[in-house]
């Protein structure tokens, strides 16, 4: 479980709850199951309508995926540079065939398994900066999709919230004449619907978008990474050079230091 996605959230519902508890004491007025639907239906909807339906389902189960543990953290990123490094002073000692071990021990990992692979086929530096490149970017585009469809909605549920607040506003207009007094009720419940569409877009679907987002750039910048290393290895760099040169796409807090590792 991601705490700091749970605890956002939770942060964010218990602030919006304790601003109704505090403000007044008929909290069932911000309850509308009609509002509701309007506002989740009509986001759905109009997603379904607009996007192919496997990749909404992605979307969806992508803004869940915000709550489950991120392994691609910033010690992740030291550890692959370590490992490039072992691997260069591995094909230093026995040649590039050495890796082959190695291979079968990343084959859960699809890009490094994929990179070993061009390694160990023979291809110069240039042409494996050059095919990992590329699957890197469109490993990326490809990630990216939930998060663009999560953004959509994220526009879109406000606007079904104002097609909601406009719904119950001219069936509000329509009792006036019968019973004026209960026009301040009836504007309350149409507004619950905008209310609605704002809270799922801002505390849901944007928050998702976003997250997605930045994970899939951190994955970005790992391929790149492990791009660079594989080319240099390919290229029989030495040992040191290939940690000065990975070094520099890290910042200097989490650079691999092989002297500091040898002293361990």
């Amino acid at each position: 479980m991601s705490m700091n996605s749970l605890l956002g959230f939770l942060i964010a519902i218990a602030l919006f709850i304790g601003a109704i508890v505090f403000s007044t004491d008929n909290y069932l007025i911000f309850l509308s199951f009609e509002s509701l639907l309007i506002v989740v239906g009509g986001t759905l909807a109009a997603t379904f309508l607009g996007q192919e339906a496997r990749y909404v389902l992605l979307a969806l189960r992508g803004a869940l995926s915000i709550f489950k543990p991120y392994r691609m953290g910033r010690n992740i990123l030291n550890q692959e540079v370590g490992r490039i490094i072992k691997w260069g002073y591995l094909a230093q000692q026995k040649g590039v065939v050495a890796l082959d071990q190695e291979a079968k021990k990343v084959e859960g990992d699809e890009f490094l398994a994929f990179a070993v692979e061009q390694l160990l086929s023979g291809y110069s530096g240039d042409e494996i900066r050059e095919n990992l490149s590329l699957v890197a970017e469109t490993t990326f585009e490809r990630n990216m999709v939930p998060a663009g469809i999560l953004r959509n909605m994220g526009g879109t549920a406000p606007a079904f919230g104002m097609i909601g607040t406009l719904v119950g506003l001219i069936i509000m207009l329509d009792d006036m004449g019968s019973d004026p007094t209960q026009l301040g009720k009836g504007l309350a419940v149409a507004l619950n619907t905008t209310l609605y569409g704002v809270i799922i877009a801002r505390m849901m679907f944007i928050p998702a978008a976003n997250k997605l987002t930045q994970r899939n750039q951190i994955l970005r910048f790992r391929h790149e990474l492990i791009t660079e290393g594989i080319a240099m290895l390919a290229d029989r760099k030495n040992p040191r050079y290939i940690q000065d040169r990975m070094n520099s796409f890290l910042d200097p807090a989490i650079r691999f230091d092989i002297d500091r590792q040898i002293k361990k």
